[in-house]
Parts: C-alpha cells; sequence; structure tokens
C-alpha cells in the first residue's frame, strides 16, 4: 500500500470567531455523541484577552512512533488516527504530545484527536474553521523512523 501525500488539517480565522463554541459541541458529538464541547471536544476554542485561539492536532505525526502498542498510525486520508481496539490506555501519546493535542477524559480509557472530519468546520455559523488539503512532507514531523516514517 502506498504512503499517503497529503492530509487535511483544520486552519483557524481567528478574526471571524465569535466565540459560540458551535464546533467544539459538534466536535463532542462525533466522539462522544454529547453537545457538551469543552473536555469532549478535540478542538478547543481559547479566549485571549479580546481575541480567540483553536488548539488542535495539526496532523504532523509526532505521536506515530510513541505509542508502545502501535495503534497509532496515518490513514489513507493522511489523518494520524488512533485505533480504539488496539489501544491499551496507557496514555503515553497524551504525555508525549508537544502541543497537548491528544486529549483524554474520564468517560472512556482512550485517548482522541482531532480526525479531520470537518463537523467543526460545517458548524462553524462564521466560517472561522476551514479544513485545508496539505503536502505531508511539508508538516511531517518524526522523532524515530519506524512506524511513522
Amino acid at each position: 500500500m502506498s504512503q499517503p501525500t497529503t492530509v487535511k488539517v483544520l486552519i483557524f480565522h481567528a478574526e471571524k470567531c465569535t466565540g459560540c463554541l458551535d464546533c467544539e459541541k459538534a466536535c463532542s458529538q462525533v466522539h462522544f455523541k454529547s453537545k457538551k464541547g469543552g473536555e469532549l471536544s478535540a478542538i478547543r476554542i481559547l479566549k485571549h484577552n479580546k481575541d480567540f485561539a483553536m488548539h488542535v492536532c495539526d496532523q504532523r505525526g509526532l505521536c506515530l512512533d510513541m505509542c508502545p502498542v502501535g495503534a497509532l498510525t496515518r490513514r489513507k486520508n493522511g489523518v494520524v488516527w488512533l485505533d480504539k481496539e488496539t489501544c491499551i490506555g496507557c496514555q503515553a501519546c497524551v504525555g508525549f504530545c508537544p502541543i497537548g493535542a491528544m486529549r483524554k477524559t474520564d468517560v472512556r480509557i482512550e485517548p482522541f484527536k482531532c480526525i479531520s472530519c470537518g463537523s467543526c468546520v460545517r458548524a462553524c455559523p462564521t466560517k472561522a474553521l476551514e479544513l485545508v488539503e496539505r503536502n505531508i512532507e511539508d508538516i511531517k514531523q518524526v522523532v524515530y523512523h519506524k512506524q511513522g516514517a
């Protein structure tokens, strides 16, 4: 099987964000069948003074080689994916993620992250979010040249 060459990543247009958090609610619906948002969302919108910032997985793949059981892989669409069936819940990826985008919750043992599904983009009333195609080679980072190579 050939390696994917592109991946969709989230882009945030802070100037368009009103802080409604509809994106977080849509994300938690995907991951947990809940519209709670917040800790149950892989995307987080943070307020800094009067401005907003987005915190989400950038699909660089630094975590790929950190999983001791190989539960993290890059799918055919380029997205870094956590296989819940393989995951043992050790949280090594959560502890390792340099940007803190691999999330954990008390609701289940497996961590979760952005899967670039676009639900947050569709939920945003001001179009502050966008999914754009990027070449993996332009964004990819690896720690060891093993599984994530």
